[in-house]
């Protein structure tokens, strides 16, 4: 884990957060085509089970790869963010899509690791 120190452009005030390589348990029964999800959202193509590299409008450059029942994903944040609400709506659609898990299944699987 490490702390990312970003501004807010429409705000222009400074924060702190703390980013980290994140695992997202996919949900039993579950079984997406994360391939095709990728590219549906953020219009990038390739193998996900070998790892997929790109970069996201507000949410930075993106590592993300399947491990059988989960997804691994490392996110660099860009220098600057964007406080646009549609940008995190996004990013919630596609883990939804991706795990089957809504962001507060997320957050309790999550808690559980640590």
């Amino acid at each position: 884990m490490f702390l990312c120190f970003m501004v807010s452009e429409s705000l222009n005030v400074p924060f702190l957060i703390l980013f980290s390589m994140r695992e997202y348990k996919i949900k039993r029964g579950h079984n997406p085509d994360i391939s095709q999800l990728v590219k549906q959202y953020y219009g990038v193509s390739g193998d996900i089970t070998e790892g997929i590299e790109f970069s996201a409008e507000g949410v930075g450059s993106v590592s993300m790869k399947q491990d059988k029942k989960r997804l691994i994903v490392d996110i660099v944040p860009p220098k600057t963010v964007s406080d646009d609400y549609a940008v995190i709506k996004k990013w919630n659609d596609f883990l939804l899509d991706a795990t089957g898990k809504n962001a507060k299944e997320r957050r309790k699987d999550m808690s559980k690791m640590k």
